[in-house]
């Protein structure tokens, strides 16, 4: 008998995850907030369930979809940009607290290398994490509040900056004049390898783990994106000239390379 998975938030990374799930013939749930979208998944397969995390409640059946799976992929931004901010931590610890009424045990939580802050040099699993950002500190906080309860089996990706079919960084940064830090490495991992990193996990019941999700290959970001840039017909980038070479961090993805796992998609188109 096929694993339910059930994925929270079926958005850029969710939705795509959701069909592969289907593909490999698991059973998948998948939540939206939006109502136009329903039809969408139920059309891909995907049992439907409209779900909205906010800091003092969880709108929709929650109890209802935490119930048909053995699963979930908690794939929820903290969205702590811009005007509408609200606490990411707040929306954590009211789902916590609905998977523990449920029963679930098995949690795949997507999180963020933003939780290293501003280390330099190499950093991996091991590293001790020292966010500087809003979003980075309440991912670490939400990572300790499902990582730590003995009652899960609650497995972390801190994924790199994500990349993919309409989705790449150089298209804002062609538009931005005297950029900075042109020395620093690039840290990403294409939407192909989210998948697969997830798949990976799911295949091998890595469960209790932490990985890092970001590709091997670390060029400059003026190298990288000043290519990437004439690739796409974009205006060349105007990177500010530092004779001083980067201390910046390079996330390495240990664990997963270590158990003899590869990244499958290149970063440069």
């Amino acid at each position: 008998m096929s694993e339910k998975i059930g994925v929270l938030g079926c958005g850029w990374l969710g939705l795509p995850l959701a069909k592969r799930l289907l593909q490999d013939s698991y059973k998948v749930f998948g939540t939206t907030t939006s109502e136009e979208k329903l039809n969408e998944l139920q059309k891909e397969g995907i049992r439907p369930f409209q779900i909205r995390l906010s800091p003092t409640a969880i709108l929709g059946d929650i109890q209802g979809f935490l119930s048909q799976i053995d699963v979930l992929i908690i794939n929820v931004p903290p969205r702590l940009r811009g005007k509408n901010t609200e606490s990411f931590v707040d929306k954590t610890v009211l789902l916590h607290s609905e998977i523990k009424k449920s029963g679930l045990t098995k949690v795949i939580f997507v999180s963020s290398t933003a939780v290293y802050g501003d280390l330099e040099g190499e950093v991996n699993e091991l590293t001790p994490i020292k966010p500087t950002t809003e979003s980075g500190k309440q991912l670490m906080e939400s990572e300790q509040l499902f990582g730590n309860d003995p009652n899960l089996s609650c497995t972390i990706i801190r994924f790199g900056g994500l990349i993919g079919p309409d989705r790449h960084p150089v298209t804002m940064l062609s538009q931005k004049t005297h950029l900075t830090n042109g020395n620093d490495p690039v840290n990403l991992i294409h939407l192909e390898d989210c998948i697969h990193m997830i798949l990976t996990i799911l295949e091998n019941q890595y469960w209790g783990e932490l990985f890092n999700g970001v590709n091997p290959f670390h060029p400059s970001k003026s190298d990288y994106y000043g290519s990437e840039a004439a690739k796409r017909g974009l205006p060349p980038l105007k990177y500010q000239v530092d004779p001083t070479p980067s201390r910046a961090k390079v996330v390495i993805s240990q664990n997963f390379l270590d158990k003899g796992h590869a990244f499958t998609t290149s970063i440069i188109s």
